[in-house]
């Protein structure tokens, strides 16, 4: 357990190898949030700012034995889930989730910043099923929104449905991220009887990489504090815009959000 240090929260998440996404966004993002991050692998992509090249699997019994090793030595104030690509694979990490008493933020990962599919279509049904019911928060974006419950937005009154679809699913919160509407950067938290609209300044910058794993981690960065969802979930909002608007440039293609903005 945690002896008088940070927070432990914990990432279960596959490798972007080009530093942007994954468990290397989710890692930075705890760093610069002051909390110990610490990761299950699950997959490992060949990846860069073009897209994805390649991506691998890990056994079921490998991110078992990580996840057992962590939380039963080290114990966890928080965990964020990314990408889970099989059903599984989606299936053994909410048995272990649903025996671990800590805060959970699900990122329903379904295709990259590039259109590449990382989630298997036999495996929505499990996340549906098995993982929405165990997360505290599940903040998918809008093509997973529709991935998910089939339902499309279009605009700013859409979100209010997108987010009832999703909590059907089981989750105590829904974070429906609007980022991909035109105008403001607008997200919808709520859990069905209150709610919370964030919204932030769109920024001209097309180097947005790893915003969603970004964000996520930084809500569970935030309860593994302590934090309340709402307050989470604005502080993570927060650390996103200005991590969106100091994204730079990197390769051939689309660069990274900047996890260290607030250092330099």
């Amino acid at each position: 357990m945690s002896r008088g240090g940070p927070p432990n929260v914990l990432t279960v998440a596959g490798s972007d190898s080009g530093g942007g996404a994954g468990v290397q966004a989710d890692l930075k993002t705890m760093l610069a949030l002051g909390v110990h991050g610490m990761s299950v692998i699950t997959a490992v992509t060949a990846q860069n700012s073009l897209g994805v090249q390649g991506a691998w699997e890990l056994p079921v019994e490998a991110v078992r034995a990580q996840y057992r090793s962590v939380v039963d030595d080290i114990g966890v104030q928080a965990v964020k889930t990314g990408m889970l690509s099989s059903a599984p694979l989606v299936e053994a990490v909410a048995e272990l989730l649903a025996g671990t008493d800590a805060p959970v933020v699900v990122d329903p990962v379904g295709v990259s910043k590039h259109g590449d599919p990382l989630l298997a279509d036999s495996a929505l049904d499990s996340v549906r099923k098995r993982l929405l019911p165990v997360a505290t928060v599940a903040t998918p974006n809008l093509d997973e929104v529709a991935q998910l419950t089939g339902v499309s937005v279009e605009d700013e009154a859409d979100l209010r449905r997108a987010a009832a679809a999703v909590l059907e699913y089981g989750p105590r919160w829904a974070l429906v991220k609007g980022g991909h509407l035109a105008g403001d950067a607008v997200d919808l938290l709520t859990d069905g009887s209150e709610e919370h609209w964030l919204r932030a300044p769109r920024h001209d910058n097309r180097h947005t990489h790893g915003t969603g794993c970004t964000l996520a981690s930084a809500v569970a960065a935030g309860l593994g504090k302590g934090l309340t969802v709402p307050e989470a979930v604005r502080e993570a909002k927060e650390y996103v815009t200005g991590a969106v608007a100091a994204g730079f440039a990197l390769g051939g293609g689309i660069g990274p959000v900047d996890h260290g903005w607030r250092f330099r």
